[in-house]
């Protein structure tokens, strides 16, 4: 949670999509932009009239009755000589007719009768001026019509007159280049970020007590390799705290052996009485609870998870192992196999303690009397369950007994760690463990896949 409000992961996957295509439409429109700077220094400088002004011109012209070229005073035309007071013209019909407008200097004097030649022209660099003159042709009611003009070389924008001029260009390509960048920049983005979803993936799949686990660095871009190292040296740390960790409960519990038997053999010496009894019972359950420590240890270092066994033969086995504890506490026990033999894979030493926990815990929660039964059956891959007939677990424990030291009632015998190492040999074989209240009693299940 994050402090003063929560925000959402933002996606990389979108920022890098929607940036690089940006960037890209960036790139296209100042490679347009660029060009058509780039045309106006190098076009006449009157590129930014000349539609304007053959425009104008076009409606204005018309034959006189001796058929001779004449261009009338349009409101249109009067407009443009008053915004453009330099502006001087020759416009010329194709068979050499011309009418002249403005003071024209004298170097384009010549050309006066000559426009009719020029299709299209863009006339500067003498030495005698520095006016810049050009021939422009337009389609009017009288044929085509070749204009000479010049006066306005510092007017209008000549880069918004070639971004017009040129749409017929870049608009298609962007058309065409825009969809197309925008369907391919995700998926490029997405196949680069690729090999880190599946480092993600392969994150998620590291268990609890598999502390050897890393994630590799195959494939993993430059920039995202610090994180994965740094990931890994973290779990390099861990690895380490808990072999410490691992190493002293393995020692105190072997430590622990020495001093309890030196008890047990003091307490045997003793006269016989109710003081004995309970110093010996106390000594008991420390003992047990060393072993169990030991058997925590040994579990969480298995590897023999996928040697070949036999579910209904390490069932039978317990339950022949036990039956006499079973009995002595006032109990009836039986077993029962829907098949002759379930062989898979998992551990011949861990599973049998698996079972013996369960077993052990019915006898000492399963009410000190009735019948405990043993079942197993090849439904799902492989299920043991253990059933009494005793009081049942309340809802609100089923979840808290998996729990290390967690007892349902304080005052009870055992040290709260058999059902845990049930749990965690099973999660060690991918299966799970619950608990069902039946009608009378409660049945406790492994179910292995």
């Amino acid at each position: 949670m994050m402090v003063g409000g929560s925000k959402a992961n933002p996606s990389l996957w979108w920022r890098l999509s929607w940036q690089l295509g940006l960037g890209f439409v960036g790139v296209v429109t100042a490679v347009i932009i660029g060009l058509c700077f780039y045309g106006a220094t190098i076009l006449s400088p009157n590129v930014a009239l000349e539609d304007h002004i053959t425009a104008v011109l076009a409606p204005a012209v018309a034959l006189d009755p001796e058929g001779r070229l004449e261009i009338k005073d349009t409101p249109e035309l009067d407009a443009l000589k008053r915004e453009y007071d330099g502006l001087w013209y020759v416009a010329a019909t194709t068979k050499g007719s011309y009418v002249s407008y403005g003071s024209i200097p004298a170097v384009y004097g010549e050309l006066a009768r000559l426009t009719y030649l020029f299709e299209g022209a863009d006339i500067r660099g003498s030495a005698a001026t520095d006016e810049i003159a050009s021939v422009e042709s337009v389609e009017t009611a009288i044929g085509e019509l070749r204009v000479l003009f010049g006066g306005v070389a510092d007017k209008g924008w000549p880069v918004f007159t070639l971004m017009g001029i040129a749409y017929p260009i870049y608009i298609p390509l962007l058309a065409i280049a825009l969809p197309a960048v925008f369907l391919a920049v995700p998926r490029i983005v997405g196949r680069g970020l690729a090999s880190v979803s599946e480092v993600a993936r392969k994150a998620s799949e590291i268990e609890p007590r598999r502390y050897d686990a890393r994630l590799p660095l195959d494939g993993i871009p430059r920039e995202v390799a610090p994180l994965v190292i740094a990931f890994n040296e973290a779990l390099d740390r861990l690895e380490n705290e808990h072999r410490k960790r691992q190493h002293f409960l393995i020692d105190a519990a072997h430590e622990l052996r020495t001093p309890i038997a030196i008890m047990q053999t003091r307490i045997d010496g003793t006269a016989e009485g109710q003081e004995r009894r309970q110093l010996l019972d106390d000594v008991a359950r420390l003992a047990e609870t060393a072993e169990q420590l030991l058997d925590f240890e040994r579990n969480d270092q298995a590897t023999d998870l996928h040697e070949t066994v036999d579910l209904v033969e390490i069932a039978r086995t317990v339950v022949a192992d036990l039956a006499p504890l079973a009995i002595g506490a006032g109990y009836q026990i039986s077993f029962r196999s829907a098949v002759e033999s379930l062989k898979r894979k998992g551990s011949p030493s861990a599973l049998p303690r698996a079972v013996s926990n369960l077993l052990r815990n019915a006898i000492d929660h399963g009410g000190g009397g009735g019948m405990i039964t043993v079942s197993v059956s090849a439904a799902g891959g492989g299920r043991i369950s253990v059933a009494d007939e005793g009081p049942g677990i309340a809802a609100v424990h089923r979840e808290l007994v998996f729990e290390p030291f967690y007892r349902v009632t304080p005052k009870s015998k055992g040290a709260g760690l058999g059902l845990s190492l049930v749990k965690q040999i099973v999660l060690n074989h991918g299966g799970e463990v619950h608990i069902e209240n039946r009608a009378a009693g409660a049945e406790v299940t492994i179910q292995l896949e």
